[in-house]
């Protein structure tokens, strides 16, 4: 088969098409014939040599795909040859073919065509995992999400909004803040102002009970500021440095929690293991998909032998959504 391999840790210049080994079928696994796959911050950061992936996956690019079941693994029970599915992956999506635990498979959501599938899987599972089984949201509370016009933030404004939840959105431009709006935030916030006093304003003092937060040490002080007695802050990414300063007494008074969490390296089984996620998302964000509550927000596709134009356009900034890789 054919799958993007990196040259070597660089620019997007170092991404190359180029011919590799096929992917078997190993116990409780399946092989997918790849239609598309989709961008994530994270493949930049494998790309430049700053996230190598977990033991035992592959070395290839992508986290999430969309295709048809090509052959099946001892053990798998469920799906057939031909079946079309999207997938989270711990890597190989820039691939023609990728095997993947049938536990992290998915079904195409009613509605969605296969290849706009590809970029669902990572968002989903992400947002689902933090904001709903972590985060604990419902309905009345207030969320906010940093980032609100990214991959991430615009799913997540959907999901927290079907949730019954009051949105709050950051962007960085006015067109991306009146995106969030048109995605059904309530609240939206320029996050080169105050963010916390702005944010408490328009909650008459009370804050974010759930704040979903990209850019880790940068924006930490600043989260906390705005949480809500009893708020939650789950970290996700660290687009804004690894080390920060907690005030523990701010945090104390609030009774206020911050909680990091990682998607990619989680094993595939156990109660917070991938299985899991995939089987929630299934069961409490497809629905919303396929009533139209939720919908995928693509900026646009470039086909996966050019994936470096789409890294050059993400670093680039001002994405909206997600890329997608389509295979043709």
């Amino acid at each position: 088969m054919h799958a993007i391999t990196v040259r070597e840790p660089g620019g997007p210049e170092v991404l190359e098409w180029t011919e590799v080994a096929d992917p078997a079928a190993g116990p409780g696994e399946v092989v997918v014939d790849v239609a598309a796959s989709a961008v994530n911050r994270a493949d930049l950061l494998q790309r430049q040599g700053f996230y190598p992936p977990p033991p035992g996956a592959t070395d290839i690019i992508g986290l999430e795909c969309s295709g048809r079941i090509a052959a099946i693994g001892d053990g798998v029970e469920g799906w057939q040859v031909g079946d079309e599915v999207c997938a989270l992956l711990a890597g190989g999506g820039y691939a023609e073919k990728v095997a993947v635990p049938a536990a992290q498979l998915l079904p195409v959501p009613d509605g969605i065509d296969l290849v706009t599938a590809a970029g669902l899987p990572e968002v989903a599972c992400t947002v689902w995992s933090n904001i709903v089984a972590a985060g604990r949201l419902t309905a009345g509370e207030t969320f906010l999400v940093q980032g609100g016009s990214s991959g991430i933030g615009t799913h997540a404004i959907q999901v927290a909004k079907a949730l019954g939840a009051r949105v709050a959105a950051t962007a960085g431009a006015p067109d991306r803040l009146e995106r969030c709006r048109a995605l059904g935030a309530d609240i939206v916030i320029d996050y080169h102002d105050d963010v916390p006093a702005r944010l408490k304003e328009a909650t008459d003092g009370h804050g974010a009970d759930v704040v979903l937060d990209i850019m880790g040490a940068k924006g930490l002080a600043a989260n906390i500021e705005a949480l809500a007695p009893d708020g939650r802050l789950l970290i996700i990414g660290l687009q804004g440095g690894t080390k920060g300063e907690i005030d523990l007494n701010k945090l104390l008074r609030k009774r206020g929690s911050v909680t990091a969490l990682q998607l990619r390296g989680r094993p595939v089984t156990g109660p917070n293991g991938k299985g899991a996620i995939v089987a929630g998302v299934r069961e409490q964000v497809w629905p919303m998909l396929a009533d139209g509550r939720v919908r995928p927000i693509v900026h646009g596709s470039i086909p996966l032998p050019d994936v470096a134009k789409a890294h050059a356009q993400l670093e680039a900034g001002g994405v909206i959504g997600k890329i997608l890789l389509p295979l043709t």
